[in-house]
């Protein structure tokens, strides 16, 4: 099972990267669990500066931006 994690604050951005992540997961038939992480200072220790920022197994894949559904799949299935 894959650990995702959605790093942001909940501004519009990092909503959309949550919407766009759980439609693919669920498009794709990914086993993967989806954890969003809005506390700062967590979201420091990834050296994450703009968010939103997305997180495959502990690794930050993207980050400030909010990237199409191709890459995404690229992001989850790698």
């Amino acid at each position: 099972m894959k650990e995702v994690k959605i790093l942001g604050t909940g501004c519009a951005k990092c909503n959309q990267l949550a919407d766009a992540v759980k439609a693919v997961i669920a498009a794709e038939n990914i086993d993967a669990s989806i954890e969003k992480v809005d506390d700062i200072q967590k979201i420091m220790t990834y050296n994450v500066l703009s968010t939103p920022a997305l997180v495959v197994n502990g690794e930050v894949r993207c980050k400030g931006r909010v990237p199409d559904r191709a890459e995404l799949k690229d992001f989850l299935t790698r």
